[in-house]
């Protein structure tokens, strides 16, 4: 029997494990940097899937790219050599510099194998503790979930990995105290995205790379969310001069098809060998060919240029709005096109607010607003987004430090 999908509002309730918290609206396309709901409301949307839709909806290169290997093959077995992947896999070690790469579908699926990575470098050199910081966010998975603090994620799926630490961000002292001979790995963020557009120090990284040379551990960058121009760099880590031994990417690099990347240098080129990993699915040819056109959209057609404008353009925009209204919004912070606004108010009723304007971002970290869109994005769509955050403001006058007025219709948030 074909299900009904529109007779009660908890019609996910039945077939669904209920681990999302649906947003109210009812897509049927995209169009740049607009979802367009079944009653044709155009919606302004900045955050693309959670930073993966970096080319907006409906780009015709990477449709034409997709019809065109679906009609040759969907899926081969990795037993066998792929052209899409080929190409992608040359097109993404010739623009990082890097020397090898495996694709996952997905980014804590990256996390995973750089673990695996990692585990098997160490191995054979005596160490074994694996490196993380306060308030990151790697995935899902029970190997992501080791390296992480937030209890959101980790509250009752104890016991985690063995020899795991996460240690405060940005504290240089006690990563002085923390790191040693037995290290093996330090997983970093340079820009936190889960954790509220949070940046490392200069500070921090160049100690980083100071106990790295005096200890011998790997630096692996999570730029799953960083990453892939996002910044106005290809990678966020290239803003600090950094270099690190192993990368992570995903979100956008399949043009919104699962696909992710793990990115290795010449000290960990040799250790996976035939047999020690892989994937079925990882490196899929259709999702690949998209990618090809992500990175030449991102390296040649001015993608990654128009992310470095337009995140100048905003931050500048957002510093005048905070001047305006300092109670409001308490700092505006982030690189390229990966913006948080932090504010004196949890940041969930402002989005809804702004949802109520056609205007859709996501509230992370509590009180923090993320701003991950499109790299399409223009002027008028980000002046389109200032305005509208200036007209919902007034809404939120506060009366007291401690009970700004939350309409009743919007406590009702992503329900």
């Amino acid at each position: 029997m074909k299900p009904n999908l529109t007779d009660t509002p908890d019609r996910e309730s039945n077939p669904f494990f209920h681990t999302y918290k649906r947003l109210p609206l009812d897509i049927d396309r995209g169009e740049g940097a607009y979802l367009i709901t079944k009653d044709g409301t155009r919606y302004l949307d900045l955050f693309a899937g959670i930073a993966v839709n970096a080319l907006g909806y409906g780009h015709s290169r990477v449709l034409n790219a997709i019809h065109d290997q679906a009609s040759k093959y969907i899926h081969l077995s990795n037993y066998f050599l792929q052209e899409p992947q080929l190409r992608l896999a040359h097109a993404l070690l010739k623009h990082s510099g890097y020397q090898k790469v495996f694709f996952t579908n997905s980014g804590t699926e990256a996390t995973e194998g750089a673990i695996k990575i990692a585990r098997k470098w160490g191995a054979s050199r005596g160490k074994n503790e694996i490196v993380a910081f306060s308030n990151g966010f790697h995935g899902r998975t029970m190997g992501a979930l080791s390296i992480i603090d937030r209890p959101k994620y980790r509250d009752g799926y104890e016991p985690f990995l063995e020899h795991c630490r996460v240690l405060p961000f940005n504290d240089c002292e006690e990563l002085r105290r923390a790191l040693g001979p037995q290290n093996l790995a330090v997983v970093l963020e340079f820009i936190q995205g889960e954790g509220g557009i949070r940046s490392a120090t200069v500070e921090f990284v160049r100690t980083i790379e100071a106990l790295q040379q005096e200890h011998g551990f790997l630096l692996v960058a999570d730029e799953i969310q960083s990453g892939l121009g996002r910044t106005g760099k290809l990678f966020s880590f290239q803003h600090f001069g950094a270099m690190p031994d192993i990368v992570l990417a995903a979100k956008p690099l399949g043009g919104g098809l699962p696909l992710g990347a793990i990115l290795g240098n010449s000290v960990v080129a040799d250790v996976l060998q035939t047999g020690t990993h892989g994937s079925t699915f990882g490196g899929n040819p259709v999702a690949c060919a998209a990618g090809i056109v992500v990175l030449e959209e991102l390296m040649e057609r001015g993608v990654m240029e128009n992310a470095e404008a337009m995140g100048d353009l905003f931050l500048a925009k957002l510093a005048s709005l905070k001047a305006e209204h300092p109670w409001f919004i308490r700092d505006v912070r982030g690189i390229g096109l990966m913006i948080g606004i932090e504010l004196s108010i949890e940041s969930e009723a402002v989005a809804v607010a702004l949802r109520e304007k056609k205007v859709l971002v996501n509230a992370t970290d509590k009180t923090v607003l993320r701003i991950v869109p499109p790299l399409i994005i223009t002027s008028g769509h980000v002046e389109e987004f200032v305005q509208t955050l200036r007209q919902v403001i007034p809404l939120f006058e506060k009366r007291n430090a401690n009970s700004p007025p939350v309409p009743l219709s919007w406590q009702r948030g992503g329900e």
